[in-house]
């Protein structure tokens, strides 16, 4: 299956075109995204009451993040495809409804190739980072597990400045090609999700598809990303006032109260960012891959040349 290149400006539709998202059926797609949005934040969650309730110490908090992140190899990336079949069917205008994000779950809807695919992803993004920290990153791995450590012993509280190791020196060139590659490797994540979930494409074939699309579209891709920064760091920017404004209103009645009035504002956002995360996936994933959307039919006294 072939793929196309886009112009430069398509990064700008794929993210006005997110942002539109769920316009024909917000009840399935935004609750869809809601319930992969709750999975997602829910070993965290863990992770935090642990630490505040039962006091687990540093070790036993890495040994529960890799068992979560483990899990979350798998249970993800049936998540992933069943949100772009949920997207799909409302921008067909096919019934759909949130619960449809666990149809990957189920016997015989492509589960199998949806683990495969995100798997081999996830070892093509070690292979590639690892090789960049190999390469340009000597002393990294261990300045990272002492900024990790550091954390963790601060228990929540503001890390001094005089206590915070010197990074080294290829710390600079490690990011600029992180930055790259993660670009391109997040494009090509896209548009293989899509590939498999939707397509119907095998997992080789589906991470073929997606090196593939991303190599071409690569400058769309980094126009989406500049664009996305930007709108993100504004809509950080407002969210923190509006946050400010409501704590301070809140806090002169009780700080409950603050906490309560404050929780919507951030909660929204983060449901923002899902919904344009997936829906930049899905339109990229569309633009690149799947059939033109036919035109609609000549009327009867009209012929096509």
């Amino acid at each position: 299956m072939s793929t196309r290149a886009m112009g430069p400006a398509t990064g700008w539709s794929w993210l006005a075109r997110a942002v539109n998202l769920g316009r024909g059926n917000p009840k399935a797609v935004i609750g869809g995204i809601a319930l992969v949005a709750l999975l997602a934040v829910l070993p965290s969650v863990v992770q935090m009451l642990l630490q505040s309730t039962v006091g687990v110490q540093p070790d036993a908090l890495l040994t529960v993040a890799g068992l979560t992140t483990l899990v979350s190899l798998i249970v993800f990336p049936l998540l992933i495809g069943g949100v772009l079949r949920v997207i799909d069917a409302t921008e067909r205008g096919l019934p759909a409804s949130a619960t449809g994000v666990f149809e990957p779950f189920r016997g015989g809807h492509g589960g199998g190739r949806l683990i495969g695919f995100g798997l081999l992803m996830t070892a093509l993004y070690l292979l590639v980072f690892g090789t960049i920290i190999g390469s340009f990153g000597q002393g990294l791995p261990e300045w990272y597990m002492q900024m990790v450590q550091l954390t963790m012993e601060a228990g929540g509280k503001p890390v001094q400045p005089d206590d915070i190791p010197s990074p080294p020196s290829g710390l600079g060139m490690v990011m600029a090609l992180g930055l790259l590659f993660g670009l391109f490797l997040g494009g090509a994540y896209a548009i293989g999700f899509g590939q498999v979930a939707l397509g119907g494409r095998g997992v080789f074939a589906a991470v073929g598809d997606g090196l593939a699309g991303a190599l071409k579209n690569l400058l769309p891709i980094v126009v989406m990303a500049v664009l996305a920064i930007v709108a993100l760091f504004a809509l950080t920017l407002v969210v923190t006032l509006i946050g400010g404004v409501l704590a301070l209103v809140g806090g002169l009645v009780h700080p409950g109260l603050a906490a309560l009035l404050v929780a919507p504002v951030y909660l929204g956002m983060i449901m923002l960012m899902y919904v344009v995360m997936f829906g930049v996936m899905y339109h990229m994933w569309r633009d690149i891959c799947a059939e033109p959307v036919a035109p609609p039919p000549l009327p009867d006294n009209q012929v096509e040349l």
